[in-house]
């Protein structure tokens, strides 16, 4: 029997949100998050990635998701760490090396 050790230190939790992806270029993208963590995302994209991109992105988290009464706005820097093709799009994987909440008092970002 072997054993299969998991590297993750954080819990994922599969949950498909829009996000703005900007990169130190200044490109910008759309994209839709496939699940993410307190240490990472992954997220499904048109455009590939080069592994050590950095980027910076803003999450908005529904308040129905979190049982809160308001929206909460994530805004999120940090860097590509994969990007696979998978059913015509890209998987990227990003580290998430920088967070700071904010509470968002209206759906609209």
């Amino acid at each position: 029997m072997t054993a299969i050790i998991s590297t993750r230190s954080s819990v994922r939790f599969p949950i498909r949100l829009p996000i703005t992806i900007h990169t130190k270029d200044s490109q910008e993208f759309y994209a839709e998050t496939a699940d993410i963590s307190s240490g990472g995302v992954l997220f499904r994209t048109t455009k590939p990635m080069d592994i050590g991109t950095l980027i910076e992105f803003r999450i908005v988290l529904p308040a129905h998701v979190l049982g809160t009464d308001t929206d909460v706005l994530v805004n999120c820097s940090g860097r590509v760490v994969r990007c696979d093709a998978v059913e015509g799009k890209n998987a990227v994987g990003a580290v998430i090396d920088e967070y700071a909440f904010e509470r968002v008092l209206s759906h609209a970002v």
